[in-house]
Parts: structure tokens; C-alpha cells; sequence
């Protein structure tokens, strides 16, 4: 046959989704800088903009990773596609690294040498003055241990699927990950309630908040992520050859947890 697939790969088929998710993520940006400088459009709110740009862009990645999710399951990711991912996967995750080494570059370039009234002629104290740390022995500590059994519930699953073949206890341990990774998330919004500084409060409050912030971000995101995996693996679309979306998710999982024990031992610990 003229058209009979000879190789391994997957060749894709024209898409409207990277095209929509590149104007959505226009409209998102131009939308924040309108809401920023306080521009209306039209005469609606200032905030519609930046908003249709959002929902744009989650349009897309709903859309986009049915379509992914529906090539795994007839059998479109082979062997070779599956190798693919994985790397894709991986350079994703090397990004997603060194956009966490920024924060922690600035953390310690501050810590190690804090500016005072008098800077550089006399440096200033860490943390800065005023400046009431949390204890790391109590709720950050609750976290961390949160973290780490969420990830070992993460891996307990992996194994049931890839290696046991027991759908049954995946779905189990995917199920643990994801009320753990809810349980972070309320214990740092709480935590976050009682603070006695602020995103404003000096350089040691703006590193904070955007250390812990954006990785309280990233276990939200993971949270997602391992849900929309326990809701495929229920519908039977993962099987033991057939689950790079949950090698995806796990790996990613296992990251999250890697940056908190570094920020909870940089910033919680050490930074006291």
C-alpha cells in the first residue's frame, strides 16, 4: 500500500492548537499590562482582558492534552514516541530547575551578604530587622513530611502499574498523592495566614513568598497532574505498557518534593 506506516514514529496532523494557544498567551499578556496601568477595553472591568487570555490558554492545554491523551490510547505512542515524551518530559523539568535556581540565588546572595542602612560600607543582619521567621520545627516540618509520603504514595503506585500490573493499587496510591498534595497546599495557605511579614516586607519577605509561592504554585499544578491521572487510570486509558502521562506526572511530583526539602532546609532552617 502507498500509504502503509513503515516506521515507528508518529506523524502528526495538522493542529489549530499551537496557533491558539499562542494567541491566547498574547491576550494574557497584553490583558495584564492593561490591567497593571488600569485600561479598560471597551469599557469592561480592567481585569476581562488578562481573564479571556487565561481561559484561552487553558482551553488549549485542555484540548491539546485530550488530543495526546487520545494518541496513547490508540496506540499511536510506540516504543520510540514513548522515548520522546520521556525527554520531552525531562527538558521540561531542567527548565522548571532553573527557574527555582533564581530564587535560591537570590536568597543566599542576600543572606550571605545583607545590605543595611549603611551598605556596602557596613553590611546589614539576616534576616533583616523586624522580620519574625516561622518556626521550620512545626508547620514547615508537618509539610515536609506531607511532601515526602505524597511522593512515596506517588512511586508505590508507579510500581503497582509498571511493574505488578495491579491497576487496583495504582489507583490507591494515586489516590493518597493527591489528598496529600491537597493537604500542602490548605497547611501552607495557612500558614501563610499567620505570617507575621508580608510579599513587601523587605528582600527577605519578597524572596519568600516567591520561593515558596511559586513551588506552592507547582504542587497545585502536580496535584492536577496526579488527579487527571487517577481519573485515567479508573478508566482503564493507563496500562502497564501504556502510562508515560503518569511517568510524566511522577517525575514531576518527585521534583516538587526535591525543591521543598532544599527550600525548607535553605530557607526555613538555615536562613533563620
Amino acid at each position: 500500500m502507498a500509504h502503509a506506516k513503515n516506521h515507528d514514529y508518529h506523524i502528526l496532523p495538522p493542529s489549530i492548537w499551537p496557533f491558539i494557544g499562542a494567541v491566547g498567551a498574547f491576550v494574557m499578556f497584553v490583558g495584564g499590562v492593561f490591567w497593571m496601568h488600569k485600561m479598560s477595553v471597551l469599557g469592561l472591568p480592567v481585569w476581562s482582558l488578562f481573564a479571556l487570555g487565561v481561559l484561552t490558554v487553558f482551553y488549549t492545554m485542555f484540548g491539546w492534552w485530550n488530543d495526546v491523551a487520545n494518541e496513547g490510547n490508540t496506540g499511536d505512542h510506540t516504543p520510540v514516541v514513548q522515548i520522546g515524551l520521556r525527554y520531552g518530559i525531562i527538558l521540561f523539568i531542567v527548565s522548571e530547575v532553573m527557574f527555582f535556581v533564581a530564587w535560591f540565588w537570590a536568597f543566599f546572595k542576600n543572606a550571605l551578604y545583607p545590605m543595611g542602612e549603611m551598605s556596602p560600607i557596613v553590611d546589614g543582619v539576616w534576616p533583616p530587622e523586624g522580620i519574625v521567621t516561622f518556626d521550620p520545627w512545626h508547620l514547615p516540618l508537618i509539610n515536609t513530611l506531607i511532601l515526602l509520603l505524597s511522593g512515596v504514595a506517588v512511586t508505590w503506585a508507579h510500581h503497582a502499574i509498571a511493574h505488578e500490573n495491579d491497576r487496583k493499587t495504582a489507583i490507591r496510591g494515586l489516590a493518597v498523592a493527591v489528598a496529600l498534595g491537597v493537604a500542602f497546599t490548605f497547611l501552607q495557605a495557612y500558614e501563610y495566614s499567620h505570617a507575621a511579614f508580608g510579599l513587601a516586607d523587605t528582600v527577605y519577605g519578597g524572596v519568600f513568598y516567591m520561593a515558596t509561592g511559586f513551588h506552592g504554585f507547582h504542587v497545585i499544578i502536580g496535584t492536577i497532574f496526579l488527579f487527571v491521572c487517577l481519573v485515567r487510570m479508573i478508566r482503564g486509558n493507563m496500562t502497564q505498557t501504556q502510562h508515560v502521562g503518569f511517568e510524566a506526572a511522577a517525575w514531576y511530583w518527585h521534583f516538587v518534593d526535591v525543591v521543598w526539602l532544599f527550600l525548607f532546609a535553605a530557607i526555613y532552617v538555615w536562613g533563620r
